[in-house]
């Protein structure tokens, strides 16, 4: 029985490296992106925390490492996490809505391809059995994961976030244009993300060993 499930566990693993290994060749949408497509994302069997965002900016599509820039720096904050905890596939799984970079519009970047999260999100997900929190980063992750039982607007989903939970977390994006929102929206950093960072210390202190 033993061999019997050691077999299983490596052709699981192998068939979620298969997975990988296509995602990040994928060139579904190579007609309509600005450069070659280059899907950034990260995540392993593993992966306790999956971060949902929006898609990689022209910073990251470059370096090909997610939330490479100031966003990921005050997610972290948020986070309460070192970059090296960030980092570790085994805590973290990054996977946006849109794995390239789709290019600029009129103001900012273009919204994330439709196409990518419906073809590669539940194959990804499907494998990764040990995940206990998912962030939902952006109205693009909150209205594909929560469907009709998002509010209104952003604002209101993120004020509504203990209804998602213990699962889904939604929240606002990171970036430095959303800075003017948490003034107006002081309840964000006094009542969410001191939530954020509790449940994140629980995840990491119940599975320190496994991935030190």
């Amino acid at each position: 029985m033993t061999v019997y499930l050691k077999i299983l566990e490596i052709c699981v693993v192998r068939k979620f490296e298969s997975i990988c290994n296509q995602a990040k060749n994928c060139i579904v949408c190579k007609e309509e992106l600005p450069f070659h497509p280059k899907p950034v994302f990260a995540v392993h069997p593993k992966s306790k925390i999956l971060i949902v965002g929006q898609a990689p900016g022209t910073r990251v599509q470059e370096t090909g490492i997610p939330w490479n820039d100031p966003s990921g720096r005050e997610l972290r904050r948020w986070l309460d996490v070192t970059e090296e905890e960030f980092y570790n596939e085994q805590v973290f799984g990054i996977m946006p809505m849109g794995f390239c970079y789709p290019g600029k519009g009129k103001q900012g970047d273009l919204p994330p391809r439709a196409e990518c999260a419906p073809l590669w999100h539940p194959k990804l997900i499907h494998h990764l059995k040990e995940l206990e929190l998912v962030l939902l980063i952006g109205q693009y992750a909150q209205t594909y994961y929560l469907a009709k039982e998002r509010k209104e607007n952003l604002t209101n989903t993120v004020k509504a976030f203990q209804e998602y939970l213990p699962y889904y977390f939604p929240l606002v994006h990171p970036s430095p244009r959303n800075r003017l929102w948490q003034k107006k929206n002081p309840w964000f950093e006094e009542k969410v993300i001191p939530e954020l960072q509790n449940r994140v210390k629980k995840i990491l202190g119940s599975n320190v060993d496994e991935v030190l």
